[in-house]
């Protein structure tokens, strides 16, 4: 009865979530500039806010009238949206036979483990700077692997420990929308986990003491 219990709040827990962020589709996808621990700084109180009504109206509150207005709102607008989605995804694989949650919710580095190997996750769209077309790099992964380890994680973000990526990708370009589709990820993530084998990841040496394991979760529409 637990276990009944557990998913009935799991389902409707990301019911919420995936509702709280089609809202934010509505809103075009800027930066502004590129992530850095100072913008971080000013926005870290997207954890603490989960509807976006009230995102919205935090964000007036804190920077209506300063002359970048307009850059650290969006900015706090796609942290909210990739840290809601994220803590979605978290939750799905950590719902799942066989992933042990991190003891350390608050680890950076790690997020879960599978058959005892420990995984950092990040969920990401389809870089349009990597020069290979997708049905190359489905064929081979490795090449996207390592250009997302290189050019995704900056200062606090940086490390080259394990991590799943799951990689979205939608024909009509707008990539980024597919990380409110929860539902059609927590299908894709458990295929990917019931299928999971430790023989299927990548290895690469970004660092001469360690063997970094990783792998992609295609996540195509």
């Amino acid at each position: 009865m637990d276990s009944i219990k557990g998913n009935e709040n799991l389902i409707t827990e990301l019911k919420s979530i995936e509702l709280e962020l089609k809202k934010r589709l509505v809103y075009k996808y800027r930066w502004g500039t590129k992530q850095n621990n100072a913008c971080d700084r000013q926005t870290n109180f997207i954890y603490d806010v989960f509807y976006f009504d009230e995102l919205l109206k935090e964000i007036n509150k804190r920077f209506s009238g300063q002359t970048t207005q307009r850059n650290i709102a969006n900015y706090a607008l796609n942290r909210w949206y990739n840290f809601w989605s994220a803590y979605a995804v978290e939750k799905i694989f950590c719902s799942l036979p066989g992933v042990i949650p991190a003891k350390d919710s608050k680890d950076r580095l790690v997020d879960f483990s599978i058959s005892g190997i420990k995984f950092d996750h990040k969920t990401s769209i389809y870089p349009k700077n990597f020069t290979e077309k997708i049905t190359e790099a489905r064929a081979n992964p490795s090449g996207l692997i390592s250009w997302l380890y290189k050019h995704q994680s900056r200062e606090k973000r940086l490390h080259t420990m394990n991590r799943l990526f799951i990689v979205l990708y939608s024909d009509d370009g707008a990539h980024w929308k597919l990380k409110s589709e929860i539902f059609w990820l927590k299908k894709i993530i458990e295929d990917y986990v019931a299928a999971f084998n430790t023989s299927n990841l990548k290895q690469f040496n970004f660092e001469k003491t360690r063997t970094t394991l990783s792998d992609i979760i295609w996540a195509v529409r």
